[in-house]
């Protein structure tokens, strides 16, 4: 009965052995499709977790497995995978430090400094909280409305949520558009994102837009402006001021929020948020991503209603890298150094043509994460994120 205990477990052991070591695996491992993406994005941001159960694997092959052959290749297996986890933990204190040096020389040393003690009072202490990561990111109940109407363009109703501090008051206002490669999502999405910042202070309006291939651009951004200039006139009615307003996106969501923060008629907006977005389309139809896991091509096809070649004019105007002459709010600029949807060479390019034109711009890169990192709330990446632009948001509205 007892080897039979032995036998299982170590059965059980390689198992979990070999289960750690494929997900520590996309740590590193380009996704080739959508289906394996999901593990690219997540592997990173639960790297702790993975390091410990690669730990576990290591331990009890150690002291619980006796026949040398399974011992060994546990014990290697998990040995790669806490190399491979322990490479992103090691890494965070220096990415922070680069980090914080880069919202330094963007906004200034003493950037801090200018935001009231009572909001920085109520920000995230540590870039990183092990913490937070296992027991989830801390964040009060705030007041939240959702399917409030604000168009209804060709009989399609397009609707937006609300998230409000719990007292009332007059709060900065921060526009929020999802990202889905201009086809899919809606408004409640990254409602843990939108609860948090809502609870430091801000009256957040997470918006809806019509979605290629039915829709094709300039049909988002009219969304998009026409969401704006709803909340300008309701301001009042959901305790937003209007003069203090920020955009933020994230992937397809960030393109459309830099497009009408950069709009020669775009209203007073203090400052735009892109989280991985696409800058430069006519370049990125040129050079796609390799592996290509959303087939880029065939999505800016969609949104833009046919190729480069076909409409050439068309994919310039859909760049906001080509809106750069003019006067615009400053830009913080979030990628990770592994995405294979939204290059990180995309956002270095556009960090040093806003440098180049004599624009506020801050760029800040996470050596480990993928595309879509903060759909892990409480993860590595996202921690680091919002650590960030809690304090980008303050200092631009204040």
């Amino acid at each position: 009965m007892f080897s039979k205990s032995k036998i299982i477990l170590s059965w059980l052991t390689l198992l979990l052995s070999f289960g750690s070591i494929f997900l520590s695996s996309w740590i590193f491992l380009p996704a080739p499709n959508m289906f394996l993406l999901t593990l690219g994005v997540g592997a990173p941001e639960i790297s702790p977790w993975l390091f410990l159960l690669n730990l576990l694997c290591l331990l009890l092959a150690f002291f619980y497995i006796h026949r040398r052959q399974l011992q060994r290749l546990i014990c290697i297996m998990s040995l790669i995978g806490l190399l491979i986890c322990g490479w992103v933990l090691v890494n965070i204190p220096l990415t922070q430090m680069q980090m914080a040096r880069a919202m330094k020389q963007g906004l200034g040393g003493d950037y801090f400094k200018q935001i009231p003690a009572l909001v920085s009072a109520q920000m995230q202490t540590h870039p990183f909280n092990l913490v937070n990561f296992f027991r989830g990111i801390p964040s009060s109940k705030t007041r939240h409305q959702t399917g409030i109407l604000f168009a209804k363009p060709a009989g399609v109703p397009l609707t937006m949520e609300v998230y409000q501090p719990p007292e009332i008051g007059k709060y900065p206002t921060l526009v929020v558009i999802y990202g889905g490669a201009w086809q899919r999502g809606n408004p409640g999405a990254n409602a843990e994102f939108n609860q948090y910042i809502a609870n430091r202070g801000y009256t957040v309006f997470s918006i809806d837009y019509r979605h290629a291939p039915q829709y094709q651009f300039p049909t988002q951004l009219d969304d998009v402006r026409t969401a704006l200039d709803f909340i300008r006139e309701h301001a009042s009615e959901y305790e937003a001021d209007p003069q203090r307003m920020v955009l933020l996106g994230r992937s397809a969501g960030a393109h459309l929020a830099m497009l009408a923060a950069y709009q020669p008629d775009a209203p007073p907006i203090r400052a735009v948020v892109n989280y991985y977005g696409p800058v430069d389309l006519t370049e990125g139809y040129k050079s796609p991503p390799s592996p290509d896991p959303i087939n880029t091509r065939a999505v800016l096809r969609r949104f833009l209603g046919g190729s480069l070649e076909e409409l050439p004019n068309q994919y310039k105007i859909a760049s906001p890298i080509n809106y750069l002459t003019r006067l615009i709010p400053p830009t913080l600029l979030i990628y990770g150094s592994r995405d294979h949807l939204v290059e990180v060479r995309f956002g270095r390019q556009m960090y040093k043509r806003l440098l180049q034109s004599g624009k506020t711009a801050v760029f800040l890169e996470i050596p480990w994460a993928e595309h879509a990192f903060d759909a892990v709330f409480n993860g590595v990446s996202n921690q680091l994120a919002l650590y960030h632009t809690e304090r980008f948001l303050a200092w631009a509205v204040n």
